[in-house]
């Protein structure tokens, strides 16, 4: 499950990226409104937690945007005021749920897992042209032939379906799938995107992941 976090708030950004990492979620951090409201339009996201008092836009209008354009991703609110109105407010914009800090990480860890539940529920496979990506099994399927993908594969093919519109950046895909913190060189990337060429080659998937020389990567269909 992959979450969006923004707030403005370093360290509490930190410590929740932390936290959740921790288990066994993939997180990202934007430290604005628009940088956040600019990820979630061109990345897929199974929740976002929101501050509502952020720069450049507060997260009451992040979700009235995302509302606006068609994008029912799960929203939680943060919020240091514990005014009704506020609460209210955010809930009328379209947040599924919300919390006051302080809180308790038990808490926050519980009201991710209830925000994003129904989207696992939902998420059992993936599909693009003939090509099936397998939740349960961590098998790609087409034409009636199957082959296991590792789980780092599975991150990977999982990233590109979910963003197959979208021209991905060596960098952004290491970021995704390894974290900032991955001591693996960047050409890790390289060789994962070759086996799993392979594997749709295999399986004669009507999609590649076609390779623009120093931008990125992207699921492209066979003609």
């Amino acid at each position: 499950m992959r979450i969006i976090i923004a707030e403005d708030e370093r360290d509490l950004a930190s410590a929740i990226k932390n936290v959740l990492e921790y288990n066994h979620y993939d997180v990202d951090v934007a430290n604005d409104g628009e940088s956040a409201l600019e990820m979630m339009s061109n990345y897929k996201y199974d929740g976002a937690i929101l501050d509502i008092m952020m720069p450049k836009m507060d997260g009451i209008t992040v979700v009235k945007e995302l509302r606006a354009g068609g994008n029912n991703i799960p929203v939680l609110i943060l919020t240091a005021k514990s005014e009704v109105d506020d609460k209210v407010l955010g809930l009328d914009a379209g947040a599924d749920d919300y919390l006051t800090k302080p809180f308790v990480i038990k808490e926050l860890l519980a009201r991710v897992r209830a925000l994003t539940r129904r989207t696992s529920e939902v998420a059992q496979s993936f599909s693009i042209g003939n090509t099936t990506l397998d939740h349960q099994s961590f098998e790609l399927c087409a034409d009636g032939k199957r082959v296991r993908l590792t789980a780092k594969e599975y991150k990977l093919m999982e990233h590109l379906i979910r963003n197959k519109n979208m021209l991905l950046s060596t960098e952004k895909l290491m970021e995704s799938i390894w974290g900032y913190d991955s001591d693996a060189e960047i050409n890790v990337v390289w060789v994962f995107i070759s086996a799993l060429r392979k594997k749709l080659e295999t399986i004669g998937s009507n999609y590649s992941i076609k390779a623009v020389r120093g931008v990125g990567y992207k699921l492209e269909e066979l003609k």
